[in-house]
């Protein structure tokens, strides 16, 4: 009698819940071992399944077009299933323990041509969410993101630098993709209003050729955001295995770009370090940025802007100066005798037709090559001429522009497990490169967390608000973050002055605000292209970082250890705090 109105009950409870939801009938329940967390199902024109913690609802998710069967079914490996004869969608519990709940959801396989879709609701009103992608317009929370049927893969599209498949809510849930999902996100699109939706399909820019794909993603559950977050580095994302080098914290890099743009020459580098020294300014180091090679690819200075490279390093040192260069991943196809080597020795990357034509900013169409970093040999050949500059050169390190897979010809051959790809190359390529030392600074991240490098914010313009201003300067380094990447090296400050819009004084200096306890200072524009005040306001606060870095590096070696961010949304410290989950300004 106690076990039939226990049941009563919870049906009564469940008719009401789903009467002021207008939403369909329970179907069945099933609850995992050794947690208080359980799923139930509803049937109707599409089937949902919920996950519950007590009377608690913390997801409901909508198993989009993928599905006819709703009867949920224990697994020989004690887990439970669905299944139709075609398709099988699993449950499986991974961890159950101390707070926490893991789960992995998978389905058995994905035909070509078919696209099944996970919904999951984004209850925008009172549930915010935190992760996903780097992008131009990156709002935080990031509930406020709209996509349609978007593939997920570090992209230039939307400065999509870094976009690890992980997504974090103010409720204690996660989701996690895993990478052998072909995936392609939807949220707040039309059909998909208040939800971001998963899927997988067999489609560029993955490997269209695959007869079957993988789906599968897993779900975390704790007791509040940072449970679930610390959960995840654990056992997702990982830890750095180190840090960058301290002086680049402690002091300002000074970059050639914003400035001079590709008009850099040895007498412009040397002009440009007198001027930091003749103000009265420190450096961690100068960086010669665009247009020093003797063609896109070459590695080899060009003798008619930078006579002596040698000399001028050595010249620069003298006057405590240490050399960065700036590199990319391309060579284009004017660069004839580079190009023909890498090609005969089978280092681009080729589509499907032989072809090794893509494109990058600094060429036209079909006149440049990627090369191809998930080749062994091309790592080696690559890292043996940035070492040449180190020796021949005096080059100290270095700055690697680009490394996302959408440049890549557009139907490429990569090496690797094809249900990885493009994702690949992006990982081969920081990999390749963070051999080179602990001031290597690099654009883009594709399950790279653990090295020991700066992860730079991609290029900000010289605005002040969400069109890629000076506002998603904090909400990217939020997003890098908690997606792993805690030394964020911050874009250069008062943002690049694309459109000949370079910052105003005022922008300049609250950029310049902004920026002081992030990790590390870049400055491009200079103070004194403004006025005195300028100069004497921004060696404030050039000090006051300084002052700060001893706390700076404590937090980068807490990260080595926990895989604590160095700097964490508001909510890190209240996690509970509904006001606090919603700053994104760090007001």
């Amino acid at each position: 009698m106690k076990f039939c109105a226990i049941i009563v009950v919870y049906l009564s409870a469940c008719f009401i819940w789903e009467a002021a939801q207008g939403c369909q009938s329970i179907d069945q329940r099933f609850k995992f071992p050794n947690s208080d967390v359980y799923i139930r199902l509803h049937r109707g024109s599409k089937l949902q399944y919920e996950l519950m913690k007590g009377s608690k609802s913390l997801q409901r998710v909508t198993l989009d077009n993928f599905i006819t069967s709703s009867n949920l079914e224990a697994t020989s490996t004690g887990n439970f299933k669905l299944s139709d004869g075609t398709t099988t969608i699993e449950f499986s519990l991974i961890m159950a323990t101390n707070g926490i709940t893991h789960l992995r959801v998978s389905r058995n396989q994905v035909l070509r041509a078919t696209q099944p879709r996970d919904c999951f609701a984004l209850a925008t009103g009172y549930i915010h969410w935190y992760g996903g992608a780097e992008q131009k317009e990156h709002y935080w929370p990031v509930e406020r993101q709209k996509y349609t049927n978007f593939s997920y893969v570090p992209k230039e599209l939307g400065n999509m630098g870094v976009a690890e498949r992980y997504w974090l809510n103010s409720e204690g849930f996660f989701l996690y993709v895993d990478k052998t999902t072909p995936l392609f996100i939807d949220q707040h699109a039309v059909g998909y209003e208040d939800q971001i939706c998963i899927s997988a399909l067999i489609s560029l820019p993955y490997d269209q050729r695959l007869e079957t794909a993988n789906f599968s993603y897993q779900l975390g559950i704790a007791k509040d955001a940072k449970a679930a977050h610390m959960y995840a580095v654990k056992t997702l994302l990982g830890k750095p295995t180190g840090y960058p080098d301290e002086r680049m914290v402690q002091y300002p890099v000074w970059s050639t770009w914003a400035l001079y743009k590709a008009e850099v020459t040895d007498e412009v580098v040397r002009d440009f370090a007198k001027q930091i020294l003749d103000n009265g300014f420190k450096n961690s180091q100068l960086e010669i940025d665009d247009d020093w090679e003797d063609c896109y690819g070459a590695l080899t200075f060009r003798k008619n802007k930078f006579p002596d490279a040698k000399k001028l390093t050595d010249d620069l040192k003298l006057l405590g100066f240490r050399v960065t260069l700036w590199i990319h991943p391309f060579i284009n196809n004017n660069c004839t005798t580079i190009y023909e080597t890498a090609k005969s020795s089978g280092f681009l990357v080729l589509d499907h037709e032989g072809s090794a034509h893509t494109q990058w900013w600094n060429s036209k169409p079909n006149d440049a090559a990627y090369l191809d970093f998930t080749k062994r040999t091309v790592q080696e050949w690559f890292t043996k001429r940035l070492k040449r500059l180190q020796t021949e050169d005096g080059i100290d390190s270095f700055k690697f522009d680009a490394g996302e897979s959408s440049w890549v010809p557009k139907d490429p051959v990569l090496q690797g497990d094809a249900h990885e790809l493009p994702l690949q190359i992006t990982t081969d390529y920081l990999r390749t490169v963070a051999t080179l030392g602990d001031m290597v600074e690099v654009r883009s991240a594709q399950s790279t967390q653990d090295l020991p490098i700066f992860v730079r914010i991609v290029d900000k313009d010289s605005e002040w608000g969400w069109n890629n201003g000076l506002v998603t300067l904090i909400t990217s380094l939020l997003q890098m973050n908690l997606n792993g990447y805690p030394f964020v090296l911050p874009d250069m400050i008062g943002g690049n002055g694309y459109n000949e819009r370079p910052p105003t004084k005022e922008l300049f200096l609250r950029w310049l605000q902004a920026n002081v306890f992030m990790p590390s200072l870049q400055f491009s524009f200079v103070p004194w292209n403004f006025d005195n005040e300028t100069i004497q306001i921004s060696k404030t606060f050039t000090e006051l970082h300084a002052d700060y870095t001893p706390y700076i590096m404590k937090l980068f070696k807490r990260s080595t250890e926990s895989g604590e961010p160095v700097n964490a949304p508001l909510w890190w410290i209240a996690p509970n705090d509904a006001v606090a989950q919603i700053i994104y300004d760090g007001k």
